[in-house]
């Protein structure tokens, strides 16, 4: 159960920063500043509210699910998931509340996007991060045909 828990957490959270990422992509191409405000919006709320808890129900689980596994996938998930932890908290967490405050305020200056770029950037980052986890996830547990990794103790 708890496998599953994980994954499903970690689909959504997936999900949902890609889903974060298109519409800040889409908008930015082609939507107006009363468009862009509305998406930095719902990113924040109710977005940032589906996606931490994910976040968290995902370490907590993935945490729990590599006490009894070893090995060079689990070592390589666990190297990870600090750097994904960090890019969250300290640069797209920060950055897409300062979007969203900045873009309610009609403020689009370089500032706004300076902030938008490095978020652009950081964001395919933890998705990359992410998808090799999954990766290595689905390799543990012998999803979609791939051989189950042996679990040593």
């Amino acid at each position: 159960m708890k496998t599953k828990i994980h994954l499903l957490a970690g689909l959504i959270a997936t999900l949902t920063i890609a889903t974060f990422l298109i519409s800040t992509l889409l908008v930015e191409l082609f939507g107006d500043h009363a468009t862009i405000a509305q998406i930095k919006s719902l990113i924040v709320m109710p977005g940032l509210f589906i996606l931490i808890p994910a976040l968290a129900i995902t370490g907590a689980t993935g945490f729990s699910l590599s006490q009894s596994r070893t090995g060079r996938l689990v070592e390589n998930k666990k190297r990870r998931m600090p750097l994904i932890a960090a890019n969250g908290i300290l640069i797209l967490l920060p950055a897409a509340i300062m979007l969203n405050l900045w873009a309610a305020a009609g403020v689009f200056d370089t500032y706004f996007y300076v902030v938008q770029t490095i978020e652009l950037i950081a964001g395919p980052i933890n998705l990359i991060l992410m998808g090799l986890n999954i990766r290595d996830g689905w390799k543990l547990t012998g999803r979609f045909g791939t051989k189950r990794q042996e679990v040593t103790s």
